[in-house]
């Protein structure tokens, strides 16, 4: 029985025995070397726009940003010229308005002081008449009501225009007579028929004078 299966075995062996394969020589498989890439200058040139093409997009921002800014200065500079103009202008408008305003008031009270000097003549007419009179009580009276009438027009600034005697002025007189020679020297203001006023330097009534003729 033994026997029997080792021949079965030895059998099976060569049948199935698989075929020996000989070893083949191994060729030396010849070496490649990497040749450099021919193109790669023309790569390198290739790269080289790519990277400028990079940088002009940024340099033409940064120059649009910069002409943006020199407009925004511009601009900012030209409305502070505009601002500094109204501001200016302002202060000159004030500054009329104030002096037309503080005018306006002093022409006023010129106006109101002529307009009362009619009654100033009447009470030195008056006081004149009043001065002959027995009546003490009426005359002090007269006299006390000149008094506070001239002290008013003192506070006023209000001056008589008195220049009996000298050169006459048709800045501050009207001459409506003439005298002779024997009144006084040539030109000059012999009488006053009635009495002239300034107020703060200005004539409110030119005074009415008799003027010898030159």
């Amino acid at each position: 029985m033994k026997m029997r299966r080792k021949k079965r075995k030895s059998g099976m062996n060569e049948k199935d025995r698989p075929e020996k394969v000989e070893p083949q020589e191994e060729t030396a498989e010849p070496e490649i070397v990497p040749e450099e890439p021919a193109e790669a200058p023309a790569e390198e040139t290739k790269e080289a726009p790519a990277e400028e093409a990079g940088e002009e997009p940024v340099a033409s921002e940064a120059d649009t940003l910069r002409k943006k800014l020199e407009e925004a200065g511009g601009k900012a500079a030209e409305y502070l010229a505009m601002a500094q103009r109204v501001q200016a202008d302002f202060e000159n408008f004030r500054r009329r308005n104030e002096s037309v305003r503080s005018e306006s008031f002093a022409e006023g009270k010129r106006e109101a002081a002529s307009a009362m000097l009619p009654v100033l003549d009447n009470l030195e007419r008056a006081a004149a008449a009043a001065e002959n009179s027995a009546d003490e009580a009426l005359r002090s009276g007269v006299e006390l009501v000149l008094k506070q009438m001239t002290d008013i027009y003192t506070k006023m600034d209000v001056k008589p225009i008195d220049r009996l005697g000298e050169k006459f002025d048709p800045n501050l007189e009207n001459a409506i007579l003439q005298g002779t020679a024997e009144e006084g020297e040539p030109g000059t203001v012999c009488q006053v028929l009635q009495k002239g006023y300034t107020m703060g330097g200005k004539v409110i009534r030119h005074a009415m004078v008799k003027v010898v003729p030159e």
